[in-house]
């Protein structure tokens, strides 16, 4: 078993040796968490340079309807997720979610007026509503036993280390091809990303 080879070397830290359920949603998300890293940094400047009337307010109320949609339709996901036996439904709930992230950058390309990223925004915590809870019931299920620590700190890493790197080469291709260009390159990470959840259907149970 991989966390017995952990014991053997307690000092000893190889990504390796995590099991491949863990491997695949630390991949994953190193996509879909960097692929949003392009453009989070820099979305407030689209939205006041690109939408008409778009401004600071227009800003903040786009976060708030995000933030909000997510957070109140968490718990009825995860309570629905939780009472269905089995992780199928929590792998299916995870798998569509990251799909409708990807489409959701592609949107903004489209957008124009306020209204319309309010109903982007929405969209977008909604989907988020549905990836987290069953990201995070996965995750917890097959973390390895005894290396809880470990396996949550190197999964932060590498996701954190990737935002860091899109950061910069975010504001790098928004400058040199546009948003619209950056956009697409934000969904096709995120898409790649979904991808790699598809590692870990046979592993269901």
């Amino acid at each position: 078993m991989p966390h017995q080879k952990l014991k053997k070397q307690p000092g000893y830290f190889s990504i390796k040796k995590i099991n491949s359920v863990i491997r695949f949603l630390t991949l994953s998300d190193i996509l879909i968490v960097g692929g949003f890293g392009l453009v989070l940094p820099i979305f407030a400047v689209y939205i006041t340079e690109s939408i008409n009337g778009g401004t600071v307010e227009v800003v903040g109320i786009a976060m708030t309807i995000y933030l909000l949609t997510k957070s109140l339709g968490q718990i009825p996901v995860a309570s629905i997720i939780d009472k269905i036996k089995g992780e199928n439904d929590d792998f299916f709930v995870m798998f569509i979610g990251s799909i409708f992230y990807a489409l959701i950058p592609l949107a903004y390309i489209f957008i124009k007026t306020p209204i319309e990223l309010y109903i982007i925004q929405f969209f977008y915590g909604l989907s988020a509503a549905f990836v987290f809870p069953s990201w995070m019931a996965i995750f917890t299920r097959h973390i390895d036993k005894e290396h809880e620590g470990i396996e949550w700190g190197a999964y932060q890493t590498m996701v954190d280390l990737s935002s860091a790197v899109a950061a910069s080469l975010g504001g790098l291709i928004a400058y040199r091809f546009g948003f619209n260009m950056l956009f697409i390159v934000v969904s096709i990470s995120i898409f790649l990303g979904s991808m790699f959840l598809l590692g870990i259907r046979k592993r269901m149970v």
